[in-house]
């Protein structure tokens, strides 16, 4: 795959079934399955498949591999700085190699200066075929999670600057939610505990659920607004929660 070849968003041309495509700035590469078979990519373009980041330095060397192992391409994490996913999620070095679905992942390096060093990969399906235009389909809905008429006011307060588009949106307190849940509904008590409490109940429920990002184990220490900050998103992006949700502070 050559330097100047377009974006794999919208696929490749007929490949061998499982095979594996990655393209950066600095280009690509592609190949077909075989069991053991690594792909490298990082910084250091004479050791690497796929350079990434050349001329910076917060991207390791070799920063990481894609392994074709049990019929499947996994991602490992070998650099010095985590590697995000989709749906916020984020893949340390010291954290287990995770299976790539078929179709299109777009992998994001951190790098200095607010960079951010992008990894296209696209995995071949079964019949080696980019996926079908499906242009007069039905679209589908959003797959929204159910909330508590309770809950949803709690996650609205808590997250009202999210739905408000406000630059840098980070989750309210636990006691500035609580104070404000407090002005609207004087008989429940609300207390910041009480809040956390509600809180925890639906991303608990969210992460058994299968979204990422939920846990402290996941997100590793210090936890900060991460835990949040992950909720929020997902229950935005998923229109669990949208703006005209702000009424229920009214």
């Amino acid at each position: 795959m050559p330097r100047g070849h377009d974006s794999l968003v919208n696929g490749v041309a007929r490949a061998v079934s499982g095979s594996v495509h990655a393209l950066a700035l600095g280009g690509g590469y592609s190949v077909g399955p075989s069991e053991g078979r690594v792909v490298y990519f990082g910084r250091n373009r004479p050791e690497v498949h796929i350079c990434i980041g050349e001329d910076d330095r917060q991207v390791s060397r070799r920063h990481g591999e894609l392994r074709h192992w049990q019929g499947r391409w996994w991602l490992r994490n070998t650099g010095r700085r985590p590697i995000r996913l989709p749906r916020a999620q984020w893949l340390f070095a010291e954290e287990e190699a995770i299976p790539l679905a078929e179709g299109y992942t777009p992998l994001l390096v951190p790098g200095s200066r607010e960079r951010e060093h992008l990894l296209e990969v696209f995995v071949s399906g079964t019949d080696g075929a980019k996926p079908a235009s499906r242009h007069t389909e039905k679209t589908d809905m959003p797959r929204r999670y159910a909330l508590t008429g309770e809950e949803r006011l709690v996650l609205v307060a808590l997250g009202q600057r999210y739905l408000r588009h406000d630059p840098g949106a980070q989750p309210l307190t636990w006691q500035q939610a609580a104070d404000l849940l407090a002005e609207l509904d004087k008989a429940t008590g609300w207390t910041a505990k009480k809040v956390e409490h509600r809180v925890k109940t639906v991303r608990e429920a969210l992460s058994r659920d299968g979204v990422p990002g939920l846990t402290r184990e996941e997100v590793g220490e210090p936890v900060g607004n991460a835990l949040n900050d992950n909720l929020l998103r997902e229950l935005l992006r998923s229109t669990t929660l949208v703006p005209k949700d702000l009424a229920l502070l009214d």
